[in-house]
C-alpha cells in the first residue's frame, strides 16, 4: 500500500519562511511527477509547484521567485522551501503524486497519490 506524509507546515509571520516535506512509502518502483498543490478556504485546489523525475520544475506565478520545489528520488521524497511568505499563501498544501508504479503482488500497477494535506498560515 502506497501512503504520502506530509510535514513541515505550521504559524509562520509575513516575511518569514517554512519547508514542507512529504514522502512516500510502500512498495514502489517508481515516481514519475510529483507537485505541491494549495487550497484556502472558499477557493479550488490550485498548482502551487510540479517537478518531474528528471528534475525540470514549474512553479504559478504568485510563488516564482519565493517557492524552491525539490525532490529526492532515493528517498521517495518531495519538499517546498517557501520563503518571503505572505497572508495570502495561506492555505492547506496538498503533495500530489503522478504515475507511481508500485508492486501489488507479482503484478506492477500505475496510480496517482495524494496527500492528506498539511495546514500552512501566514499572519500579517
Amino acid at each position: 500500500q502506497v501512503q504520502l506524509v506530509e510535514s513541515g507546515g505550521g504559524l509562520v509571520q509575513a516575511g518569514g519562511s517554512l519547508r514542507l516535506s512529504c514522502a512516500a512509502s510502500g512498495r514502489i518502483f517508481s515516481i514519475n511527477d510529483m507537485g505541491w498543490y494549495r487550497q484556502a478556504p472558499g477557493k479550488q485546489r490550485s498548482v502551487v509547484a510540479l517537478i518531474t523525475s528528471g528534475g525540470s520544475t514549474n512553479y504559478a506565478d504568485s510563488v516564482k521567485g519565493r517557492f524552491t520545489i525539490s525532490r529526492d528520488n532515493a528517498k521517495k521524497t518531495v519538499y517546498l522551501q517557501m520563503n518571503s511568505l505572505e497572508p495570502e499563501d495561506t492555505a492547506v498544501y496538498y503533495c500530489n503524486a503522478e504515475g507511481v508504479r508500485y508492486y501489488s503482488g507479482r503484478d506492477i500497477n500505475t496510480r496517482d497519490y495524494w496527500g492528506q494535506g498539511t495546514q500552512v498560515t501566514v499572519s500579517s
